[in-house]
């Protein structure tokens, strides 16, 4: 009885809170995955297509790798919340030029498309999906690649 007790206590101390929640779980399940960028502007300033056609996001779990080539640009942890309008997102930078700092930012996911856009660090969180001179926010869109196995979209 004591093992199936710690045991079923080791399971939930270690199921990730955004397990619980059936929006939150759905759309980390709709984050998952292999994206390349189709767009992005930082600070009102449209990335350059040399740039943008090198950069991959990969999303495992609650982890974000974005890659520009075979050089990390940045890589985080994070979490969401469906139910704010706009969603929520906040990275907790791990790698990268940002490490140690926190970014917030607003997203949506649908189906093969991922928009987002951050502020950057110690910035308030962005209300829309726009990017300006002077006001340092990133504001990035991606499309899914598609998958291999029996299971391809």
């Amino acid at each position: 009885m004591q093992n199936a007790l710690l045991i079923a206590f080791a399971t939930l101390a270690f199921t990730p809170a955004w397990a619980e929640e059936p929006a939150v779980k759905k759309d980390m399940g709709a984050l998952q995955g292999e994206w390349s960028m189709v767009s992005g502007s930082a600070d009102g300033q449209p990335m350059p297509d040399e740039m943008r056609t090198q950069m991959k996001r990969v999303c495992k779990g609650d982890e974000a790798t974005v890659t520009m080539g075979p050089r990390v640009f940045l890589k985080a942890k994070f979490t969401i919340d469906p139910s704010k309008k706009p969603k929520t997102i906040d990275y907790q930078m791990i790698e990268g030029v940002t490490k140690g700092n926190t970014q917030v930012g607003i997203y949506e996911v649908d189906g093969d498309t991922f928009r987002s856009c951050f502020s950057a660090p110690g910035d308030p969180r962005p209300a829309d999906f726009t990017s300006k001179f002077g006001d340092r926010r990133t504001v990035s869109v991606w499309h899914r690649q598609k998958r291999a196995g029996p299971d391809a979209k």
